[in-house]
């Protein structure tokens, strides 16, 4: 019995440090909590990789929103949504990162005009501020507008699971795939055309492991022993990838119609353009 005893034991040790040594650590375990940068996915690289534009696009960013009417299940919250609303802020990150776009604020808006303003009415007051002296240009206007948003998000696209268990001993491994959906059109400010459209989707994985131990030692007697952890991929890195993924994707389908052209110098990965637009043409 104390043979039995003590192999149940080890088992569940194994199963215990087998999860601790596949999950990431905890906040609370680590040493330090100082801030990092956000991660970026592969993306990320393709924009900044990709050739240099001949001449780059003043571009404007009104507003990028959740379309997809979904909220958080109930009881993590009733009313918090399932997608970021900042939408239009990683959307203005991707388009810089790339190159290829002059980005101007417009989200913000009403506050720049306010900011221009107060600065004409200081300049009417003596002992003007040396910041502020002089005439204010005129606001840069911009030839292209990009619109869209998050239009969908499914959950429980795919689910399952697997698992064992003999002589009350078991593990089991639960996984649930959802999906993220974008859309990215490129409009003519002179004309309201839109130049170039697109929609991107990217999955967001959800895995569980589990290890437990039910086992009567004796009569009367029963050990039981359960450990596990859950991971989550993060939704907003999610959204961020399927965004970067749109704007190359735009690049590539303006490229491939003639709307703007590669720079002549070489400067860039064309590999990164040439796998764009390989997508693009398999459509």
């Amino acid at each position: 019995m104390k043979r039995l005893l003590s192999t149940l034991l080890i088992l569940t040790a194994l199963a215990g440090l087998q999860g601790c040594g596949l999950r990431e650590p905890m906040p609370a375990e680590q040493d330090s909590e100082t801030p990092t940068l956000t991660p970026r996915a592969s993306t990320y690289y393709d924009l900044v990789n990709m050739p240099r534009p001949r001449g780059r696009l003043m571009a404007v960013v009104y507003g990028f929103r959740d379309q997809t009417g979904q909220y958080k299940p109930t009881p993590a919250s009733s009313f918090s949504t399932s997608v970021t609303q900042g939408a239009a802020s990683m959307l203005m990150d991707a388009l810089s990162a790339s190159g290829w776009f002059v980005v101007l604020e417009r989200e913000g808006l009403q506050n720049l005009l306010t900011e221009r303003k107060i600065i004409r009415a200081s300049q009417k007051k003596p002992d003007v501020a040396e910041n502020i002296q002089g005439e204010l240009p005129p606001l840069q206007a911009a030839n292209l507008m990009l619109e869209g948003g998050i239009i969908a998000y499914d959950t429980n696209v795919r689910s399952g699971g697997e698992g064992a268990r003999y002589l009350g001993i078991g593990l089991s491994r639960e996984y649930r795939v959802d999906q993220v959906t974008v859309n990215l059109r490129a409009v003519d400010v002179r004309t309201g055309q839109v130049l170039a459209n697109v929609m991107t989707s990217k999955t967001i994985y959800s895995v569980g492991q589990n290890a437990g131990v039910f086992k009567f030692i004796e009569f009367k007697k029963l050990l039981e022993a359960e450990v596990g952890y859950t991971t989550n991929e993060p939704a907003q890195l999610c959204v961020l990838s399927a965004i970067e993924a749109a704007v190359g994707h735009l690049l590539a389908q303006g490229i491939e119609r003639r709307l703007w052209q590669v720079a002549g110098d070489g400067v860039g990965d064309k590999a990164v353009l040439d796998k764009y637009l390989s997508q693009y043409q398999q459509q």
